[in-house]
């Protein structure tokens, strides 16, 4: 399955860039909030960090989530915990999928 097909599924119309990254340094990638089936397609630079990919990716699915620190961020069912390593350093490649998800348990309603 390439990239461009996985990065385009339940996905967002239009695509978030942070920055301006440059050539090949360019990682696609998906953001997805948890309790959301909704997606936002990435571009970023691999040397931009993961905390800002998250901010970005709330600020477009959750606008009303206050601090960015009341949620988490996962790269293939692992918690990443030190958010400010870089895309590449965390592991995350082009097609990647990033999970949001609340960092403590919420009510079902």
């Amino acid at each position: 399955m390439s990239a461009l097909f996985a990065n385009s599924l339940r996905a967002w119309p239009g695509v978030i860039t942070i920055g301006e990254p440059a050539g090949n340094a360019v990682v696609k990638f998906r953001v997805q909030v948890q309790s959301m089936w909704d997606v936002v397609r990435i571009d970023a630079a691999a040397t931009d960090s993961i905390r800002t990919a998250k901010v970005y990716a709330l600020n477009a699915l959750v606008p009303d989530a206050l601090f960015p620190d009341e949620f988490s961020v996962k790269l293939n069912g692992a918690e990443i915990f030190d958010e400010s390593v870089s895309l590449a350093s965390a592991g995350v490649i082009d097609g990647s999928t990033l999970l949001i998800a609340h960092r403590r348990r919420r009510p079902v309603r």
